[in-house]
């Protein structure tokens, strides 16, 4: 049924609504989050919303950034790992240093350091440019 062509009716329907199979990759996703326990689902949900402001805004690589953050947190409850744990101190250096794994975190990593290259280099600083994603 994969190989099968699309009826015209579900080539217009993605067309004006999206991909129909993100859709559904995107309720299992909200379904497996659903099954945590409650302090995982409070820190993914937390996670999710800073994603949907700063990470990728496409479905393909937004999903597998999803998939890939239930399975840690899936993982993580099953072991029983603290939450803090899987954050660290700082819980924006775990989900910069987390989207910088997928296409378009590595994109706006080097973008912002090529940003702050041009500005150190039109401020006239002689330092080496150092690694923006760090503190």
């Amino acid at each position: 049924m994969a190989d099968e062509p699309k009826s015209r009716y579900l080539q217009y329907l993605e067309i004006v609504m999206g991909s129909l199979e993100e859709k559904k990759r995107y309720r299992q996703y909200k379904a497996r989050i659903k099954q945590l326990p409650e302090n995982y689902r409070t820190a993914v949900e937390a996670l999710e919303r800073y994603l949907m402001h700063f990470g990728p805004a496409d479905g393909a690589g937004a999903m597998a950034m999803y998939e890939d953050l239930a399975e840690l947190f899936e993982q993580s409850a099953a072991d029983g790992t603290p939450i803090r744990d899987i954050f660290g101190d700082d819980p924006v250096e775990f989900v910069e240093a987390f989207m910088a794994n997928y296409p378009l975190g590595q994109y706006r990593t080097r973008e912002r350091n090529r940003f702050t290259s041009a500005i150190d280099r039109a401020a006239g600083d002689t330092t080496p440019p150092r690694d923006r994603t760090e503190g």
